[in-house]
């Protein structure tokens, strides 16, 4: 009898034929797996290649296959309001605001222009000074040309609405801050005592006050705590919860009269237990807000601002970053250094995938200090806490189950 022929394997089926053996069926598919490898590696080498020798190629390639990701799907409320319930982008609603304000104003300016047309005789010659008067009309009549500058993730404080401000005027005042002072405290009877240090080393100006609930002690409330730091001048008060002892909630608390801010906690990772990490100093921090865009969002940017010194100390080269994605703010802490680029690195790429000019002899180094956690805002109050506040608006937003359904949507 022939030997049956046996046809070469195929890269997209999984076997190219049944194997009643099942240790032959593992060796055809380890085969198959690796073929496919080899497949795979020969068309990227030999794509290297052509896009080397042309780099258009690369350039046309990268923006061909730009990923589709949840948060350019982003969608906002096609509301007018701007309250904190609402994810509207503040950024187009001043400007549509500012573009209805435009369009207001020209309205009578061309009524007036219209009745002077009707009222001039037509057989007469204007004249030129007149004619350079309409230039001048028509030109301040121009609406403004939108700006083809792609937005960035840093967040303006400057686009806050003027009704947050009116509800919250003690944190969105017109008058520089105060130098930051926190008190910072935690949970009854908790274990948290290095986390608690932990986060003084993060906020400057910070004095940890541990809590006790002794029965000869007194059990002090967060009303109380308030009110005791309002007095001694804090600007702020930190609460650190605890579960199971992890810490797993944080309340800041913007004196004197509020609002709190109630997030969870996740992922909590010390500094030591980062691979190559650094001690942190002393100095001041520079503080970066990244990707707030709604009310609810520039609320929660301020409070935080409101933790830091306005004036970063740079010879310290200590850097927070509070980084707001898909309504999880990642903390992070790191130092840099600018350094010579070294043979082996690559020149730095921008978003359009061409090397940045001016920086491409110099690299930045970052070294992480920790610690590294992640937040979630669940709840904000209007004054201290939901005991400390009154009125139907005592809670200005709390987060709900039903608002990740839609998964396009962000709060923040």
């Amino acid at each position: 009898m022939g030997s049956k022929k046996v046809k070469p394997l195929s890269s997209k089926a999984s076997l190219p034929f049944k194997v009643g053996n099942k240790l032959k069926r593992q060796d055809l598919g380890v085969k198959q797996k690796k073929a496919r490898d080899a497949l795979r590696r020969d068309e990227r080498f030999k794509r290297k290649r052509e896009e080397d020798r042309d780099p258009e190629l690369r350039r046309e390639r990268l923006a061909r296959n730009v990923p589709m990701t949840i948060d350019k799907k982003r969608v906002w409320d096609d509301v007018e309001g701007d309250g904190l319930g609402v994810s509207v982008d503040v950024e187009q609603l001043k400007r549509r605001r500012v573009e209805e304000a435009e369009a207001a104003e020209q309205e009578p300016l061309v009524e007036d222009q219209e009745e002077e047309d009707d009222d001039a005789d037509s057989m007469l010659d204007s004249g030129s000074d007149e004619e350079e008067e309409d230039e001048e009309k028509a030109s301040k009549q121009r609406p403004r040309a939108a700006s083809n500058a792609p937005s960035t993730t840093s967040t303006n404080l400057d686009l806050t609405p003027s009704s947050l401000a009116l509800k919250f005027p003690t944190l969105f005042s017109d008058t520089p801050p105060p130098v930051p002072k926190v008190l910072l405290t935690t949970s009854l009877n908790s274990t948290l005592h290095n986390e608690a240090h932990l986060l003084c080393t993060l906020f400057p100006n910070s004095t940890y006050v541990p809590r006790s609930s002794h029965r000869y002690g007194h059990k002090f409330s967060l009303r109380e705590i308030s009110k005791f730091a309002a007095n001694r001048n804090y600007t702020s008060v930190v609460l650190l919860k605890e579960d199971s002892k992890k810490p797993t909630g944080l309340t800041i608390v913007h004196l004197p009269d509020g609002p709190s801010c109630h997030f969870s906690i996740a992922n909590w990772v010390e500094g030591k237990k980062l691979p190559g990490h650094g001690n942190p100093t002393n100095h001041y921090p520079e503080l970066i807000l990244n990707n707030f865009r709604t009310p609810l969002g520039l609320l929660t940017a301020r409070l935080f601002l409101t933790l830091f010194p306005p004036q970063p100390e740079l010879q310290g080269r200590q850097v927070v970053t509070l980084h707001n994605q898909r309504d999880y703010i990642f903390v992070r802490r790191h130092r840099y250094v600018f350094r010579e680029k070294r043979e082996t690195e690559k020149s730095v790429i921008g978003p359009d995938g061409k090397a940045v000019q001016g920086v491409e002899g110099i690299r930045a180094g970052l070294q992480e200090l920790g610690p590294r956690f992640t937040l979630k805002l669940r709840r904000v109050d209007k004054g201290i806490g939901r005991a400390g506040s009154e009125g139907e608006d005592a809670v200005q937003w709390q987060w709900k189950a039903h608002m990740e359904k839609q998964r396009t949507r962000f709060n923040l």
